[in-house]
């Protein structure tokens, strides 16, 4: 390796979050979610880690499903936004994916396509989010049309979405609950299914909301879905760290400017280091003046415009740093969710952005 910056990836974190997640509900099975490139840590690394714990992995599309197949990745795999096409349905019953239901025309590809063994659906209501699932007026009837198809598994689970579960005390929280339970109490077809609402705010700070399957995500790689401290969440173990290196170190006069733009001011003499790490290598570009940065383990400001390759640092209040010190962005030692409340976005975010440049370095 010749350029220092690059993201660590600690495997055993990753899987000592999924079990958290199980512990938190005994009595339930947990999807294991890699969508998205596994939150910006490599899906197919995550899901082979993942794998010998968890009965099933959840990616959004088929083409992520196919990835993690070519992989050699045999465990179940569900399609967390369903079929985009008609002609999914048969894939998905050959590669045995399950699929997420949402809306009627779904139901229809279903039942209608040739597969070489059933399905395994999850029918998605939308208690509240608004964003995908079927109407709970619409649930009875989808349930006994698939129930009545060859096509499909008997062993269908009825699932939602919370808009609002990282927010404890939301009382749309429980309107969605509430919401989700009186259409299981009413529907003939959805008495004695297995249930699925909690993502991981649900896992971590919900009990309620735990059921027969999680779906943890976010929380596997360990950051907190909750922007105050939360028991639970307390537990979790940061999986990535963004690394780098300092890679030069200069003196300035008080009322010399640093960065392009010239948008940070020394208003004293000051040691500035800069390090090998940029927005092209994931580092949130509108990070302001201020956002903390970790040298050699001390703390210390960014200052001046992020640049695609470097950042700078006022290490004037630090000791014995010089060329070749390590330097973290996030990781173990400093929350991605400060960096991201610093830059005005979320831990998700930072995360799943990461680009391919920084190489993935992977531990047990």
């Amino acid at each position: 390796m010749s350029r220092p910056c690059h993201a660590r990836i600690d495997l055993a974190a990753l899987r000592h979050n999924y079990q958290l997640a199980c512990d938190l509900a005994p009595a339930a099975q947990a999807v294991a979610v890699v969508k998205a490139n596994a939150y910006g840590h490599g899906a197919v690394a995550a899901a082979k880690a993942l794998e010998p714990l968890a009965p099933v992995l959840g990616v959004a599309c088929i083409e992520e499903a196919l990835e993690l197949r070519d992989a050699g990745i045999k465990k179940p795999i569900l399609l967390l936004e369903g079929i985009f096409s008609a002609d999914e349905v048969s894939i998905a019953s050959e590669q045995n994916f399950y699929l997420m239901v949402e809306n009627l025309e779904q139901v229809q590809a279903i039942i209608q396509a040739n597969v070489s063994q059933p399905l395994h659906c999850w029918l998605k209501v939308d208690t509240g989010m608004h964003r995908l699932g079927l109407l709970p007026e619409q649930a009875d009837g989808a349930l006994s049309i698939l129930k009545a198809s060859d096509n499909v598994h008997s062993d269908i689970i009825i699932a939602s979405h919370f808009a609002s579960a990282d927010e404890l005390d939301n009382p749309s929280n429980q309107a969605q609950l509430e919401c989700f339970d009186h259409l299981i109490a009413q529907s003939e077809q959805a008495k004695g299914l297995a249930q699925s609402l909690a993502n991981s705010a649900c896992v971590l700070g919900h009990p309620q909301a735990h059921r027969q399957w999680l779906r943890p995500g976010f929380m596997l790689y360990g950051a907190s879905p909750f922007t105050v401290p939360h028991e639970n969440a307390d537990k979790l173990k940061p999986v990535m760290s963004l690394v780098s290196e300092v890679i030069s170190v200069r003196p300035i006069k008080a009322g010399e400017r640093v960065g392009y733009g010239g948008k940070w001011q020394a208003e004293r003499d000051s040691l500035i280091a800069t390090i090998a790490c940029g927005y092209g290598d994931g580092y949130p570009r509108h990070a302001p003046n201020g956002t903390p940065v970790l040298i050699d383990g001390q703390e210390a400001p960014l200052v001046g415009r992020v640049s695609m390759d470097m950042i700078t640092v006022d290490i004037t209040e630090l000791k014995d740093i010089a060329i070749g010190s390590k330097a973290e962005m996030w990781g173990q030692n400093l929350c991605v969710n400060r960096i991201a409340d610093a830059a005005s976005t979320i831990g998700y975010e930072l995360l799943t952005r990461m680009p391919a440049r920084p190489l993935r370095v992977y531990s047990e």
